[in-house]
């Protein structure tokens, strides 16, 4: 099965998503980020689930898609997938510097 590891930048991402979320409701920041990171544990066993992401050129990097946000990963190699970013699907991705 493969490794997941998360970048200090999709780390800070998903803090600033439940920061966000939670000015309004910490119970749903909560569900939020449950529901972000139970996305991410099926690219364990799926790591191609995901479609190429078009801002790049290279395949590897590859976004899943959970509520209204983009979770942005690389798949490294065989044993290793990154997860890069989460970012608000509504926001241009081409402005983002991920890792």
């Amino acid at each position: 099965m493969v490794r997941l590891n998360w970048t200090r930048s999709a780390v800070e991402d998903l803090k600033s998503i439940a920061d966000y979320i939670a000015k309004d409701s910490v119970r749903y920041a909560k569900i939020q980020v449950f529901r972000l990171k139970s996305r991410t544990k099926v690219l364990k066993a799926n790591p191609h689930i995901g479609r190429p992401v078009p801002e790049f050129v290279n395949e590897r990097y590859r976004e899943s898609v959970e509520g209204n946000y983009k979770i942005i990963y690389e798949i490294v190699d065989k044993e290793r997938i990154d997860i890069l970013a989460i970012h608000h699907v509504v926001r241009d991705l081409a402005e983002k510097q991920v890792e």
